[in-house]
């Protein structure tokens, strides 16, 4: 397999018993326009405003973003076209992407407790990772951090008893959690986040990465793009990242390859250590 056979492989995927009953949601019409807005060369900044300012909760959000203490203004502002200003384009834009994907696709779970807030902080932490790395574009770290898990709220709303699947992922110590979705549903959430990567047109390598991601032996595979195997390694610091904010043990993927990541992007443990207190402002201020 290679990056390229990927999408093949997604395509086929698709057409498979297991996962074609399994409902894809279509990308909502804010986010499209959201994603023609950025497309060219210079954002529309008029077309933000507009779209942030559809929808009351998201304008709320957006206000609230800006007012936050991570921002530290001396007086808050009250209209939205300020706060996109306070924002930036980029934040902006990632705010509003994140709000639209989390109401698209609602995880009223208990299992799936806090899941928008969570993959909010990891695009976070990928996209500062991206950025430290000097050669990946943040843009593409936080699109496959928001997405990475995008599979999973998915399938707990499409597959009959997929809670009791997680569950039973989570206790298991014989096997992984997409080889225990796998013997019980015959496809898993990285298979489905990948899907709904590429019906939502987002990069190909955060489709191919979303595929990847518990698969870490691609880490050592050149037949794979590199920007797809750095993601993938961006996205189990990230995930150490957030669990660490959210006083969570580190997970079995951590300890078994945590240290091949660090190694992969070249990344020291002294800096891990530090990325964390340089992250806990933003993931403070992260609340959907």
């Amino acid at each position: 397999m290679t990056s390229s056979t990927i999408d093949q492989d997604i395509d086929t995927a698709r057409r498979q018993p297991a996962v074609r009953d399994i409902l894809i949601p279509p990308c909502p019409e804010l986010l499209v326009r959201l994603q023609a807005a950025v497309a060219q060369p210079e954002p529309d900044v008029g077309a933000l405003e507009q779209i942030a300012s559809a929808d009351v909760a998201m304008a709320a959000a957006v206000m609230r973003a800006a007012n936050s203490p991570l921002h530290g203004l001396a007086q808050p502002v009250r209209t939205v076209g300020l706060a996109l200003t306070v924002l930036g384009v980029r934040p902006a834009v990632e705010l509003l992407t994140g709000f639209l994907v989390a109401n698209a696709l609602p995880a009223r779970s208990a299992l799936l407790d806090h899941f928008w807030e969570s993959s909010q902080r990891r695009a976070i932490a990928c996209e500062h990772i991206g950025r430290q790395l000097y050669s990946l574009d943040p843009g593409l770290g936080y699109s496959f951090g928001l997405f990475c898990h995008v599979g999973l709220p998915i399938m707990m709303k499409a597959v009959r008893g997929y809670a009791g699947t997680m569950t039973e992922a989570l206790a298991r110590r014989d096997r992984t959690f997409t080889q225990t979705e796998n013997a019980n549903h015959r496809t898993d959430h990285a298979v489905v986040g990948a899907i709904v990567a590429r019906t939502w047109h987002l990069p190909p390598e955060v489709a191919q990465a979303i595929w990847l991601h518990h698969d870490f032996a691609c880490l050592g595979d050149e037949r794979f793009d590199d920007t797809v195997r750095h993601l993938v390694a961006m996205g189990l610091l990230a995930e150490y990242l957030v669990g660490h904010h959210e006083l969570l043990q580190p997970s079995r993927e951590w300890l078994k390859h945590g240290q091949a990541c660090l190694e992969h992007l070249h990344v020291s443990e002294d800096e891990l250590n530090h990325w964390i207190d340089e992250l806990h402002p933003a993931f403070e201020a992260v609340h959907l």
